[in-house]
C-alpha cells in the first residue's frame, strides 16, 4: 500500500511541475493544484497507513493510535487550497480581460 501512495504522490508532482512549466495560466492553476494535491497526500502519508486505529487517546499503549494532527494539518491545507485555487481564477480572468490572452508572460507567442 505504501508503493502505490508513494506512486500516486510521485504522478501528481511530477504532473504538477510538468504543468507549472507549460505557457498558459490556466496550465500553471491546475499544476499548482496537482501539487498541493501531492504535498496533502505526503502529509497525510506521515501520520501513517493505520486503519481500525481510534483517533483519541483513552490510555493505555500510544502505538495503537492514529496520529490526528497530519489528518487537521490535510483539512486545513485543503481548505487553504480551495481559496486560493478561487482567487487564482479570478486573478487569471480579470488578466485574460485586460490583456486579451492568458499566456503567462502576457504574450500570446507568435513572432
Amino acid at each position: 500500500m505504501e508503493l502505490v501512495l508513494a506512486i500516486a504522490i510521485g504522478i501528481l508532482a511530477a504532473s504538477g511541475v510538468w504543468l507549472l512549466l507549460r505557457p498558459r495560466t490556466f496550465q500553471v492553476i491546475i499544476g499548482l493544484t496537482l501539487i498541493s494535491y501531492a504535498v496533502n497526500m505526503f502529509i497525510f502519508s506521515i501520520g501513517g497507513l493505520r486503519t481500525g486505529a481510534d483517533p483519541v487517546l483513552n490510555g493505555g499503549d500510544i502505538a495503537q493510535y492514529a496520529d490526528p494532527l497530519p489528518q487537521a494539518l490535510v483539512l486545513t491545507a485543503i481548505v487553504i487550497g480551495f481559496a486560493t485555487t478561487a482567487l487564482f481564477l479570478v486573478v487569471l480572468l480579470t488578466s485574460r480581460g485586460l490583456t486579451g490572452n492568458d499566456h503567462v508572460d502576457g504574450e500570446d507567442g507568435t513572432p
